[in-house]
């Protein structure tokens, strides 16, 4: 992958990230029949040694999917998690007892030297090192004890679609696998997520909405949380415009005072507790006359301005997530497209950002 401005550029504007957001049912399926076996086996010997405590480590994109196993790793398995900050590592060379701490690094390209050298000194200091990319020769994967290859595919479009759903699969079966479970429940997401893709109109009648829209907020709790942020970045990195993603909580501890009726506010809503526990947001939202489109259940998009209904029915809140994003992603490029802009290829980014 080039990692130039011009790298992802092509003839019709969106050709390549369409292209490789329709991709995205065949990589769930690809996973689910090919790299689940292997991801139970990682998850076995990782769960014989009893790791006390998870760290997970990412950027971008990436750090979405991480933020999604924290839900999955202190709701499923009762671990505690956090998020690490690498420069402690890497800037200031903090060494910190990481004996018995499982370090989990997510990242599509596994090249960024932040993450090789932060995941290379977590091992060093006594954890147990699992590396999650779309690249099994890469050099996060060389310096990590274990290894879980996403099977995405090679991804050129500069914005990631397929390798974040990808990645939240394999973070899923990962989780279930630590605790003795199959997956089956995920069976069902790759004709899922094809009947959400294939509903480009309706996404394309909301983008029309919001071409103008100069500043957005997008909303979740819970397992939607890490959709919001990353339904935010895909709206910054493809149409530029701001986009500013809070969970609900936060929101209510004093940005809410910036939403109006002009900018508008997305919200995802999860079938299941976190959506139960967004309510109270959402009636705010609305008592304040927010322009509020939302994604989830259709009981809550009818009582919205706008939305875009999930079949959510059957589907664990847990795996709602891969399915959530699936419309936002449309949404970036929609707007993106509508705007006159290209979302293959966002200026000032690169396919691979080397951070350190």
């Amino acid at each position: 992958m080039s990692a130039t401005h011009s790298a992802g550029r092509s003839e019709r504007p969106g050709r390549i990230m369409s292209g490789e957001m329709a991709e995205q049912p065949a990589v769930l399926r690809r996973i689910l029949e090919q790299r689940a076996p292997r991801i139970r086996e990682v998850a076995s010997a990782i769960a014989a040694k009893s790791p006390r405590f998870v760290l997970l480590t990412a950027r971008g994109t990436s750090d979405n999917a991480a933020l999604y196993a924290k839900y999955l790793l202190e709701i499923q398995l009762g671990l505690p998690c956090g998020l690490a900050s690498m420069s402690t590592t890497t800037a200031y060379g903090a060494r910190p007892n990481l004996t018995d701490v499982l370090v989990v690094t997510v990242s599509q390209s596994g090249g960024s030297p932040d993450l090789v050298a932060s995941t290379k000194a977590a091992r060093e200091a006594g954890a147990i090192t699992l590396a999650v990319t779309n690249n099994p020769d890469s050099p996060l994967a060389a310096v990590s004890e274990f290894h879980i290859d996403i099977l995405a595919g090679p991804e050129k479009a500069l914005p990631a679609t397929k390798t974040y759903t990808a990645s939240l699969l394999a973070l899923y079966l990962f989780v279930e696998g630590l605790r003795g479970g199959d997956g089956a429940a995920a069976k069902a997401l790759p004709d899922l997520a094809a009947q959400v893709l294939a509903r480009e109109d309706e996404v394309r009648q909301l983008a029309s909405r919001y071409r103008f829209a100069e500043r957005m907020v997008i909303t979740s709790r819970g397992y939607g949380y890490p959709t919001a942020k990353e339904a935010a970045l895909k709206l910054m990195e493809t149409s530029y415009i701001p986009a500013l993603s809070y969970s609900g909580a936060d929101l209510l501890h004093g940005p809410l005072a910036m939403v109006d009726n002009i900018s508008p506010v997305i919200a995802v809503v999860t079938d299941g507790r976190g959506g139960e526990a967004l309510q109270p947001v959402l009636d705010r939202l609305r008592g304040r006359g927010a322009d509020l489109m939302v994604i989830g259940p259709a009981p809550q998009v009818s009582a919205a301005s706008a939305g875009f209904t999930l079949p959510t029915e059957g589907v664990p809140e847990e795996l709602q997530p891969i399915l959530e994003i699936l419309p936002l992603q449309r949404l970036a490029y929609e707007v993106t497209i509508a705007r006159g802009q290209d979302p293959d290829a966002p200026r000032a980014l690169a396919k691979v950002t080397e951070t350190r």
